[in-house]
């Protein structure tokens, strides 16, 4: 048994100390995954990974979650990050959209592509359509899209093979492409 797994069977009844001692362990492949998610934020995004990190530790933390292992752990910490910048999007795009802002004129070419904020709030919304249908599905679009796993990892995390992840993969990205483009008219 690892002891991850232990630290966790420690977590579940309650243990206070568990946690503190499981953040050393989980700490860095969160940080590698919120680094792999934010790599694709323009320049000056105020949110950064550490910061990703933390509030994704202090929502699984404060969750009274009972983890069946380390799969469901990355599951709900991909899920954690997801929310979070779910809700900076909104928070950014709510303050961009009006909040007292004044009204600065842009290039053309650079309100033609959606910024970040815009294609993290229509993939959210898409997903949450996908999962009504296929809830594996979208489970793997949020290990892979806002958790930053790779197929195998993800597949390993949904305890599917390889295979069948690639399957529901190729289906959930048309699915959402279709899904996001029907959203832009």
């Amino acid at each position: 048994m690892s002891e991850f797994t232990r630290i966790l069977e420690r977590i579940n009844p309650g243990d206070p100390k568990a946690a503190d001692e499981l953040l050393p362990l989980v700490y860095e492949e969160l940080r590698q995954l919120a680094a792999v998610k934010m790599a694709g934020q323009p320049a000056g995004h105020t949110l950064q990974p550490t910061a990703l990190v933390h509030e994704a530790w202090l929502r699984l933390a404060g969750a009274n979650t009972k983890f069946e292992g380390r799969p469901h752990f990355v599951f709900a910490a991909a899920e954690a990050m997801r929310h979070i910048l779910v809700d900076h999007a909104r928070r950014k795009r709510a303050l961009r959209h009006g909040g007292g802002q004044q009204r600065v004129e842009f290039d053309e070419a650079v309100l033609a592509a959606p910024d970040h904020d815009d294609q993290v709030l229509a993939v959210n919304e898409a997903l949450d359509k996908f999962a009504a249908e296929n809830k594996l599905g979208a489970d793997l679009v949020k290990l892979r899209y806002f958790g930053g796993l790779t197929l195998a990892e993800a597949s390993q995390a949904l305890g599917v093979s390889e295979r069948t992840a690639d399957n529901y993969w190729a289906h959930a990205k048309a699915w959402l492409v279709r899904e996001i483009q029907d959203q832009r008219r």
